[in-house]
């Protein structure tokens, strides 16, 4: 059975091979030829059947009770937006995944923030596609331009890792908020496109989706290795657009008056001048 259709199964497999028996407080003697606990040990943790956890994970039971669901979740180790997450998977809305069919431009208001700002900003959506950016964002990465895709440029150009000094926890991070965003909605055109191309071309991301992280996106220090400025950490702000479909304006600024400022004005003073046309902008619907 695909992801598709048996989210919920998906999601307790991986999830229980990442809790070690000596995580969840039980034995382990022997060589386990899988990691992680199995399912009769999530079942005896959680108080439940071992033949009921079966029919959880092989989709044939889509309506456990709170109760049960809470079980598990403390025995997996879930987390508040793992938690969120796994309560989702049960209470699938029918025909949600084919409620867009085609991008939405990005409201006119928003566009005219966009061009106001004074520091590196894009408005995205929830698939990480860029529909608008200012001169300053594509000058950070050129990777920020209307009709790119961050994940698609993290995984799948060298360029852009370099660019990034921890690509390695801001790729774990990306993953982990597609999942969020995306919840049961795995049917979206969309959705099956990316995720299948990046899962032919990079080993990473088959490796991070495999492991069901599910995490929502906060600001956070972003740190990058520029090829003109050098190395400089900014921080990444995410401000949902009203209005929209999951749409978000995403801003990087530094900390007041740090050497970051300095290097970001000495990028802006570079790259502004030569930008005659102003924001790029993905005006298709």
């Amino acid at each position: 059975m695909s992801e598709t259709t048996n989210a919920l199964g998906a999601f307790l497999r991986a999830r229980r091979e990442l809790v070690t028996p000596q995580q969840a407080g039980i034995p382990a003697p022997g060589v386990r030829r899988t990691p992680g606990l199995r399912r009769e040990e999530v079942a005896m943790l959680a108080g439940i059947s071992a033949d009921y956890y079966l029919r959880l994970e092989r989709g044939r039971d889509r309506h456990p009770s709170l109760q049960v669901l809470e079980a598990i979740a403390r025995v997996l180790q879930l987390d508040d937006d793992h938690f969120r997450h796994l309560l989702t998977l049960v209470a699938e809305v029918p025909g949600r995944g084919r409620r867009r069919t085609r991008k939405q431009a990005p409201p006119a208001g928003a566009l005219k923030l966009l061009d106001s700002l004074q520091q590196p900003a894009f408005i995205e959506d929830r698939y990480f596609d860029v529909l608008a950016a200012n001169p300053l964002a594509t000058a950070l990465s050129p990777s920020l331009v209307a009709g790119g895709n961050q994940l698609r440029d993290l995984f799948l150009d060298p360029a852009e890792q370099a660019l990034h000094l921890e690509w390695e926890n801001v790729t774990e991070c990306f993953v982990a908020n597609l999942r969020q965003a995306v919840g049961t909605d795995v049917d979206d055109p969309r959705f099956i496109e990316l995720t299948g191309e990046l899962s032919l071309g990079s080993p990473r991301f088959r490796q991070l989706w495999a492991r069901h992280e599910v995490r929502g996106q906060r600001g956070t220090p972003i740190r990058f290795d520029h090829p003109q400025v050098g190395e400089m950490t900014l921080n990444r702000e995410r401000l949902a657009i009203n209005g929209t479909d999951d749409q978000v304006l995403v801003v990087f600024h530094p900390d007041a008056g740090s050497s970051d400022a300095d290097r970001l004005a000495l990028l802006a003073s570079a790259a502004l001048p030569a930008s005659s046309t102003g924001r790029g902008s993905l005006e298709r619907t």
